[in-house]
């Protein structure tokens, strides 16, 4: 029921497009979470509704973050679309019910990530940045492989690639990608478990 509901919503907020990377995210976070042993309905939710807040305007975007009290830095005023995550979890909670705190974390920081996430913030992190139609290049193929070996290690060297990418492109790299990375790659070189 609460799936066709923001499938009906995102048919009409979002392009189609959008919509086929959204569901192949919810189909990865499920395989991620089931290879984990997450639950399953709270990986399909999360991923499924991830990019709510995808195609609203800079300024909605802004104002939605200051309205809920979020601490918005000048990376983001610089690139608001920085904030669709945050503002996907505020949409999630206010327009579909969504009071899970798990599920909406894993939403809110499905795109710069986080120090300290769980093991579904992981999950959903991983599955938006190398869902199959992200491509097929030696290193997504490389990341896909990691992210059923170790979790850390993934979260980490995708973390880099993305790095890799706005530096090339010559873009602002917000510094929590930056606390992320290092996060979990000194877990992964400590060998310590990954959280639940």
């Amino acid at each position: 029921m609460m799936r066709e509901k923001v499938l009906a919503w995102l048919s009409e907020n979002v392009p189609v497009s959008r919509i086929k990377h959204i569901l192949r995210v919810e189909q990865m976070a499920i395989d991620l979470a089931t290879h984990y042993k997450v639950t399953r309905e709270k990986a399909a939710m999360a991923g499924l509704m991830h990019d709510l807040a995808k195609c609203f305007k800079p300024q909605k975007l802004l104002q939605m973050a200051h309205q809920e009290g979020l601490e918005v830095d000048e990376v983001m005023t610089a690139n608001p679309h920085l904030l669709h995550a945050d503002v996907s979890a505020i949409v999630a909670r206010e327009t579909f019910g969504v009071e899970d705190e798990e599920i909406l974390q894993a939403i809110a920081n499905h795109t710069l990530g986080r120090p300290g996430m769980s093991l579904l913030c992981s999950i959903v992190f991983l599955a938006d940045s190398i869902e199959p139609g992200r491509g097929d290049t030696p290193q997504l193929q490389a990341l896909r492989q990691m992210s059923c070996q170790n979790i850390n290690q993934a979260v980490a060297l995708t973390c880099d690639y993305t790095l890799k990418f706005l530096l090339d492109s010559s873009c602002l790299v917000h510094p929590r990608v930056i606390f992320t990375r290092n996060w979990f790659l000194q877990r992964w070189k400590a060998k310590q478990p990954i959280l639940q």
